[in-house]
């Protein structure tokens, strides 16, 4: 009998350096095109969103002298799909200020499918009408199964569909980089 259980094979496609400086590059595009705007606030979708969303308002700060707002969201509840909003306990939502009228950005690690952040801008509509919400992600992956494309892209790195990317972060990980996981069966292909 064939054993069908799988192992990782996987790569290592940002370091610490290039996370630092698509991070650098994003915060300068956000407040290029929202013109230093002070109203801004950041809203990173839960868990590495929300890192990546307080390192973001970090640079800004070090760059312009203001720190905007950043919140934290979790879109689960707000999926087409409930089943992958029931693998995890949901994780808390918190927006510190009103988004009426504010510029929003919205924060996340991959940008995949495109379902959640359709899921997090139903969401975010709960907290106010923002004049403006726009998307970071630190890598997109393509795979669309909806029309959502970021406005920020800290890299693209194209996929296959038994690749994953995972994001690791220091908060959470111990350790900065975004590794390429290519999942195959044990035994195939040495």
């Amino acid at each position: 009998m064939t054993d069908q259980s799988s192992h990782y094979d996987g790569r290592v496609v940002l370091s610490s350096d290039d996370i630092r400086r698509a991070m650098a590059r994003i915060s300068h595009e956000i407040l290029e095109r929202n013109g230093g705007n002070r109203d801004l606030v950041l809203v990173g979708v839960q868990t590495r969103g929300v890192h990546i969303a307080n390192r973001l308002a970090a640079n800004i700060e070090l760059f312009e002298g203001f720190v905007p707002p950043v919140g934290s969201l979790d879109p689960r509840l707000y999926r087409d799909d409930p089943e992958q909003a029931s693998v995890h306990p949901v994780r808390p939502t918190s927006i510190p200020v009103s988004l009426e009228g504010r510029p929003v950005v919205l924060v996340d690690d991959v940008l995949y499918t495109g379902r959640t952040v359709r899921a997090a801008l139903n969401a975010l509509s709960d907290f106010g009408r923002a004049s403006r919400i726009q998307f970071a992600a630190l890598v997109d992956r393509g795979h669309r199964e909806l029309p959502i494309r970021p406005d920020y892209i800290g890299k693209n790195i194209p996929t296959a569909q038994d690749e994953r990317v995972m994001v690791k972060l220091t908060e959470v990980d111990d350790t900065d980089q975004v590794e390429l996981i290519r999942m195959s069966p044990v035994g195939a292909g040495t």
